[in-house]
């Protein structure tokens, strides 16, 4: 495949994803509440804040990595160099990872089933609507290194 044929996205859709996901979060509890039981007091906003602080530490080190490699960011660009270290080492997708954990990190917070369940379906619509077509940009400019990358690194977790 032409690597000038393959484009990455041409919106940034996950960003629009996660933000309508965390809007109907709120939406959904506000107007069709899941009830919640209250039992345990501090664990859930400790534990959501924990969660909220490790995905926007995430996602900082995720971009500064792709800074110092003078790449693109944002995921409607084209990138430069295949990134493979830092949190890339772990994850082919740091950054929409650290997206899930802050809106899990906010239904425990906000004790909010609703960010969970839109949780899920962000991933879902990112892997569709981003992942994919940014896995086949990146074949399609580095071809045997990001197959060999796929077959080490998860996409997710």
């Amino acid at each position: 495949m032409n690597a000038y044929r393959a484009k990455p996205l041409s919106f940034p859709w996950p960003a629009l994803l996660y933000g309508t996901a965390t809007l109907a979060a709120l939406l959904l509890a506000r107007y069709s509440p899941i009830p919640v039981a209250h039992g345990h007091g501090w664990v859930p906003w400790i534990s959501g804040s924990i969660l909220v602080a490790a995905a926007i530490w995430l996602d900082l080190w995720a971009v500064k990595t792709l800074l110092d490699r003078h790449t693109a960011v944002l995921p409607h660009r084209c990138a430069t160099c295949l990134v493979t270290y830092g949190p890339f080492r772990f994850t082919r997708n740091p950054i929409y990872l650290g997206y899930t954990l802050m809106m899990i990190g906010f239904g425990l917070i906000t004790l909010n089933p609703w960010f969970f369940v839109m949780a899920v379906a962000a991933v879902m619509l990112t892997t569709i609507f981003a992942i994919r077509n940014e896995e086949r940009h990146l074949l399609s400019r580095f071809g045997f290194e990001f197959e060999r990358y796929c077959r080490h690194t998860s996409r997710w977790i």
